[in-house]
């Protein structure tokens, strides 16, 4: 994943806003179900048509889905609980956020599912890593943070600059991309785990 090289970098500001959910009384998993339902919000915006509305959702589903995990370690709340559910939360946001779009018309239902496949394959690749001992592996060229970052700037461009390219906006192609890089990243994963595995 790229923009994960820059965790370190970002942690500084992120601090700020978990000591004021800590003061707030904000649990964990409370910014995982907020995140689950922006993540709902985001897929009916986007089938709806209301571009806008759908990124402002799919930008606070990226900030809560950051604050979680950060806000359980800072309060040395961390657990196996709260990561499952974190997880699952993180895939249903995917097909959420992914199927409303497809599904209003960015693109035909052929790329949506081969979007949404290579989306959720590369993302169970990351997680089945650990379940054959190799431990979590989210490397690849397209993680999550990613997905989220790439679709927030297609719908800004296609409200700001409307219009198809050969019979897709930016939405649609974003949709292409997601399919290609997405399966190619779940190649890159389960090569570097079947490698692994070979080494043991």
């Amino acid at each position: 994943m790229t923009l994960d090289q820059f965790r370190p970098q970002v942690q500084g500001i992120v601090q700020p806003v978990v000591n004021l959910t800590r003061r707030l009384g904000v649990t964990p998993n409370g910014l995982t179900i907020a995140s689950f339902f922006v993540s709902i919000l985001a897929g009916i915006a986007f089938y709806a048509g209301g571009v806008v509305l759908g990124v402002v959702m799919v930008a606070l589903n990226a900030v809560f889905d950051a604050l979680d995990g950060a806000l359980a370690r800072d309060m040395g709340i961390a657990s196996l609980r709260g990561d499952f559910l974190d997880h699952v939360i993180d895939r249903y946001a995917d097909i959420f956020i992914i199927t409303g779009i497809f599904a209003g018309g960015a693109a035909s239902w052929p790329i949506g599912v081969f979007a949404l496949t290579g989306v959720l394959m590369s993302s169970y690749l990351g997680t089945q890593a650990q379940a054959v001992g190799v431990g979590r592996y989210y490397g690849g060229i397209l993680g999550r943070a990613d997905r989220l970052v790439l679709i927030m700037i297609a719908g800004v461009l296609t409200v700001l600059i409307p219009g198809e390219i050969y019979g897709l906006n930016y939405l649609g192609w974003l949709l292409v991309i997601f399919g290609i890089l997405g399966h190619y990243t779940a190649f890159q994963r389960f090569a570097h785990v079947w490698r692994q595995i070979e080494k043991e």
